[in-house]
């Protein structure tokens, strides 16, 4: 009677692929977290960038229930407003300070000039100053409720510098990926 005697890295004892509940719950939590921070950066910062719009908070109640405080906006220059359009207007011309509110009518000064009337969606009544095509930034191109607040908080150096070292550690969590699947596979052929 012949027996066969099985290494032990053949029958599995020596792998060391680790698939217990706490790595698979480890691994989909880190995978998450990094699709979630990924996408975060796209809708919030790269394309924006790359479609030439600009990311506006919300800061009051005017515009509930469509956008309540804290929603992130982001406005697309556009030529095209009409009755409904949601658009994002300097309060006066050339100053940075800003309002999102929908275009309730139109109208034509005394050069027949076109103007915009502007409304919040909780207000009662259009605001005071009818809006100069020049005054418009854009339209709502779309919307993501509470990221505002992380855009308010990421301005100027603070945004450059938290980018950076997001894509910093995205790109390091990426390169350790692979190193970790290259080592596996290594481990692997040499056994």
């Amino acid at each position: 009677m012949t027996h066969h005697v099985i290494p032990e890295e053949a029958e599995g004892v020596g792998d060391s692929q680790p698939t217990g509940p706490l790595w698979w719950i480890k691994t989909i939590v880190s995978w998450t977290a990094l699709l979630a921070a990924t996408a975060i950066l796209l809708v919030a910062v790269l394309i924006p960038k790359i479609a030439g719009a600009q990311p506006y908070t919300i800061l009051t109640p005017s515009m509930v229930p469509t956008y309540p405080p804290g929603t992130l906006v982001v406005v697309k220059p556009t030529d095209d407003i009409g009755i409904g359009t949601v658009i994002t207007y300097q309060l006066q011309s050339g100053l940075p300070e800003v309002v999102t509110h929908r275009v309730v009518g139109t109208a034509f000064d005394d050069d027949g000039e076109r103007r915009y009337i502007a409304r919040g969606d909780a207000n009662d009544v259009p605001d005071q100053s009818p809006v100069q095509p020049a005054q418009v930034r854009g339209s709502v191109w779309y919307s993501i409720p509470y990221l505002g607040y992380v855009n308010n908080w990421l301005t100027g150096s603070t945004r450059t510098a938290v980018v950076g070292i997001a894509a910093g550690v995205l790109i390091g969590y990426a390169a350790w990926q692979f190193a970790s699947a290259a080592r596996e596979r290594s481990k692997k052929k040499s056994a």
